[in-house]
């Protein structure tokens, strides 16, 4: 393992590796309504370079969070990040953000983009409070439950 950071409540943040994606499809599943399936993640997993991704995790690797990227040239996108829900509210989003672009500054990404859900408050705060603006929006982008459709902000920040 080459990169390391400190998250809350003794947690640390690293790679994630494609052994990871089952686990990571299970917290994504649980906290969205399609969630993504273990193929999936483990596509994405063995792409480090094009989809980097972190782990919230204690010393014996039991994983409270991730968050996954896309890197496309000088751009990235934050594809998702989850937190298990006993790890809610503790900081364990904003660490793995914040490692995530830390990383990226290593690279030749310039600006950093995300999609969220307009009435996901909490993490609409999360992300203006880590410098993204928003930058536009998709009017029905989320599906809900119950059918309805929620509107996407799209936001960005340069990452110097």
């Amino acid at each position: 393992m080459d990169r390391l950071w400190l998250a809350p409540a003794g947690l640390h943040i690293e790679p994630a590796v494609a052994a990871d994606a089952h686990k990571l499809a299970q917290l994504h599943q649980a906290g969205f309504y399609r969630g993504w399936s273990p193929e999936e993640f483990e596509a994405m997993l063995n792409e480090p370079h094009r989809t980097p991704a972190y782990v919230a995790c204690d010393s014996r690797r039991r994983i409270a969070g991730f968050a996954i990227w896309r890197v496309a040239v000088d751009e990235a996108e934050l594809l998702t990040i989850a937190v298990e829900r006993r790890w809610r509210g503790k900081g364990i989003g904003r660490a793995l953000l914040v490692a995530g672009i830390d990383d990226l500054r290593y690279s030749p990404v310039a600006r950093l983009f995300l999609e969220v859900a307009e009435d996901n408050a909490a993490a609409v705060s999360l992300y203006r409070t880590t410098g993204f603006n928003r930058v536009g929006e998709r009017r029905g982008y989320y599906e809900r439950p119950d059918g309805r459709h929620a509107t996407a902000l799209v936001m960005s920040r340069e990452l110097g």
